[in-house]
């Protein structure tokens, strides 16, 4: 989306007003609508940001952003990385040999994390699981983007 259309018809409209008055104050009219452009653009973006985060808060699932390119504001709405059931298998579908781990928490932090669990419809034990496999994926994003880089 340009925005030049949005700030030149503000630019359009401010001189308009003063077309009313003498040649000092059209110049002067002109001199600001000039200045208040970058103003405008901001204040655009703002309202835009503003209604991305309303949109992205209604949708849920997925995030709305916008940015700014010169004179271009462009929108971008990705699927939140939040885990669902289609990113980890359950136990059942799960293959290969299980091993068992103990963790040992702080009794705060074994609270939280079952009351997240249950908040999610899942065992802790599932739960972990799913936590270990982000994370490991969000490393291994990590490192393939510091080798790259």
């Amino acid at each position: 989306m340009n925005l030049d259309k949005y700030t030149t018809r503000l630019r359009d409209d401010l001189i308009a007003a003063a077309a009313l008055g003498d040649e000092k104050t059209q110049a002067t009219a002109a001199a600001l609508a000039a200045a208040a452009e970058s103003a405008t653009r901001l204040a655009l973006l703002a309202a835009l940001s503003d209604m991305a985060a309303e949109v992205s808060t209604a949708l849920g699932d997925r995030t709305v952003h916008v940015s700014v390119d010169g004179t271009d504001a462009t929108v971008d709405v990705r699927k939140n990385s939040a885990t669902t059931a289609e990113d980890h298998p359950s136990f059942e579908e799960m293959t290969g040999d299980i091993s068992r781990v103990t963790l040992r928490l702080v009794e705060q932090m074994k609270s939280r994390a079952e009351e997240a669990a249950a908040q999610s419809g899942m065992s802790l034990n599932s739960w972990l699981s799913g936590a270990v496999s982000g994370a490991l994926r969000d490393q291994m994003r990590g490192y393939g983007t510091k080798r790259d880089a």
